[in-house]
C-alpha cells in the first residue's frame, strides 16, 4: 500500500480561534522533524474582531507559519515585529526559550479578517535543543517555485524536486506547497525516510484511496508515490529524515526529556522567559 496511515484533523480551539489539528496523532507523534501541525481556518471573522493568540512560550523547536490567505502580525521577546502574508515563511527558532504572540493587525481587524493557513512545529535535533533563540522571515518571492504538468510547487523548507529553499534548517526537512488542477498529478520521490501529504483543500487520490480535505496521509517509505487530484486541490508535502530519539510534547513545550519540559513549566510560572515588548497579556500555564 502506498498509504501507511490516514489521519483526520480534529477540531480544536486556540485562544478563541478554531483550528484543525493534524499532528501529533496517536498513530504518528512525528513525521520527520514535524511534531505539530494546525490548519488555521479557513475562517472569516466579523469586523472589529481578529486572531488574538496572546504571548506564550516555546522551547526546543522552531515554529513555521505559512498562510494561504490573510495576514498575521507576529511579535516576539527578541523584539521582532513582522506581518506574515500569503506565501511568506515565518521561521522562529525557540531553542532555550522564546515568547511570541500572533494577532490580526489593526487594518485587517477593522474590516473583518479572513484567515487560512498552517502553523507547524519542527523539533530541534539532539545537541541543538538549547541553541540561542532566533527569528527569520522569508518573503514569498524568495522561495523557489516550479511547475510540473500544471502542478505548481513552492519549496518552503529543505530540498525537493531539485530546488533548495533559502530557509535554514538543522535537520533534513521536506516542506512543499503544491497546487494541483483537477486531474493533475505529481510523483513524490522517495528522497526522505518519512513523508506525508496534508490536503488543505480539494481531494487527492493515491492508488484508489481518496484523501479528503483536512486529512493527512502518511506515505509508504522507500518508493515513489503518485498523487492525483480528484478536484482542484492544495496540499502540503511534509516530512524529512526520521529522528533517532523521541520527543515529548506538553502544551507549547517540546523536548527530548520530560525533565526539560518540567523546567520550562517552572520558568514560565516564575517569569524567566522574558516578555513581548508592548504586550502585557499572556497565556497562563494550563493545569497538568
Amino acid at each position: 500500500m502506498s498509504i501507511e496511515a490516514l489521519i483526520a484533523g480534529r477540531a480544536r480551539e486556540i485562544d478563541g480561534f478554531a483550528v484543525r489539528r493534524v499532528l501529533p496523532a496517536a498513530t504518528r507523534p512525528m513525521i520527520g522533524p514535524f511534531v505539530f501541525l494546525d490548519h488555521m481556518g479557513p475562517a472569516a471573522l466579523p469586523a472589529g474582531r481578529g486572531l488574538d493568540v496572546r504571548p506564550h512560550p516555546h522551547i526546543a523547536l522552531a515554529t513555521v507559519t505559512y498562510l494561504f490567505s490573510g495576514v498575521i502580525l507576529h511579535r516576539d521577546s527578541l523584539g521582532f515585529s513582522r506581518e506574515i502574508h500569503p506565501g511568506d515563511v515565518n521561521w522562529m527558532t525557540a531553542g532555550r526559550g522564546i515568547v511570541h504572540s500572533e494577532r490580526s493587525p489593526p487594518e485587517a481587524r477593522a474590516s473583518g479578517p479572513f484567515l487560512d493557513g498552517l502553523q507547524s512545529w519542527v523539533a530541534l535535533p539532539d545537541g541543538f535543543e538549547d541553541v540561542e533563540p532566533g527569528f527569520f522571515h522569508h518573503p514569498a518571492a524568495s522561495l523557489p517555485v516550479l511547475e510540473m504538468g500544471g502542478v505548481v510547487l513552492r519549496v518552503i523548507a529543505g530540498e525537493a524536486f531539485g530546488r533548495q529553499s533559502p530557509v535554514a534548517t538543522l535537520w533534513p526537512t521536506l516542506y512543499v506547497d503544491a497546487v494541483l488542477p483537477a486531474g493533475g498529478a505529481i510523483e513524490v520521490p522517495p528522497d526522505y525516510t518519512e513523508r506525508a501529504v496534508y490536503v488543505a483543500s480539494g481531494a487527492l487520490e493515491v492508488d484508489g484511496t481518496v484523501i479528503p480535505t483536512g486529512s493527512l496521509a502518511v506515505l509508504e517509505a522507500g518508493r515513489s508515490v503518485r498523487l492525483h487530484a480528484v478536484t482542484s486541490s492544495r496540499a502540503m508535502l511534509l516530512g524529512g529524515e526520521r529522528f533517532p530519539t523521541p520527543r515529548y510534547l506538553w502544551w507549547n513545550f517540546v523536548a527530548s526529556s520530560r525533565e526539560r519540559i518540567e523546567r520550562a513549566k517552572r520558568d514560565w510560572v516564575e517569569g524567566r522567559f522574558g516578555s513581548v515588548p508592548g504586550e502585557t497579556e499572556f497565556i497562563p500555564l494550563p493545569p497538568d
